[in-house]
């Protein structure tokens, strides 16, 4: 495996980061007590966020499996989160044994245990970048990417659970283009998205309140749509993580309202 370093001066476990609290909603030990605040009080506000939680990460390996089994070889993760079971190149490897995977995120803590718990095999490769979606250009121009994917071949970019954290005003749909316009055609693009387009007014509020900074931005399954504009949607199309893929899920699966996450892959023309 291969990475880059990290300024361990961006490090403050004083302040919630969003790979940590969603490491504490999945039941992992890889949190401090201002992540363990943060998501209590979202949890207060929305008492099934530990099923979207779960439910996304299931998502996450539905999608994967999928594009594996449908000769997709290079996988790029960005806002990969702490490593847990079911990452991006285990669910891979176990179809395509070659995959390539490069994993991108901004929490120092993250890196540590990539650094530590991924390792490559003798077929495939994996690398982990210290950067951030904000500024896609650093990861479109990392050498560490060019040495692990070959980007004139199709890729599955992984936009999973990170676009409610860019603001309007980062220009969230520039972002999305400038990656997606890296990638050749047949590559595929998985995105999640928390949504509070099933929340009550009341509750709405309350989360409103508890995000003072403006950072979580929940959107509409219409917005997420629009940010990929232009790509073919994969069957079933857009819908709540819950119902992406999921016949052989356990059953019966949740409401839509329970999970307020929505889903989609979609292919690059």
């Amino acid at each position: 495996m291969s990475g880059g370093h990290a300024d361990v001066n961006r490090f403050d476990s004083t302040v919630a980061h969003p790979a940590r609290r969603y490491n504490y909603w999945l039941g992992g030990k890889d949190h401090f007590a201002a992540d363990r605040a943060s998501g209590d009080a979202i949890e207060a506000a929305m008492p099934t966020i530990r099923l979207m939680a779960v439910e996304n990460r299931m998502f996450l390996g539905r999608a994967v499996e999928f594009l594996a089994r449908q000769g997709v070889r290079q996988f790029l993760d960005i806002g990969t989160g702490i490593p847990a079971p079911g990452n991006t190149h285990d669910v891979a490897r176990a179809i395509q044994p070659a995959t390539r995977t490069v994993y991108v995120d901004n929490d120092p803590i993250v890196l540590t245990h990539a650094r530590a718990l991924i390792t490559g095999g003798p077929e495939g490769a994996i690398a982990y970048l210290d950067a951030d979606l904000r500024r896609p250009g650093d990861i479109l121009g990392h050498p560490d990417l060019h040495a692990t994917l070959d980007l004139t071949q199709p890729v599955a970019l992984l936009l999973v659970a990170v676009l409610h954290f860019i603001r309007d005003d980062e220009d969230p749909q520039g972002i999305v283009d400038k990656l997606v316009g890296a990638l050749p055609a047949g590559s595929y693009v998985v995105a999640s998205h928390a949504t509070w387009e099933h929340q009550t007014p009341e509750a709405i509020a309350e989360l409103t309140a508890n995000n003072r900074d403006g950072r979580f931005v929940p959107r509409t399954g219409e917005r997420l749509a629009e940010l990929l504009h232009g790509l073919e949607l994969v069957d079933p199309g857009l819908v709540s993580v819950s119902r992406w893929r999921a016949d052989g899920a356990p059953h019966p699966r949740p409401s839509i309202e329970d999970v307020s996450c929505n889903g989609v892959v979609a292919r690059v023309g």
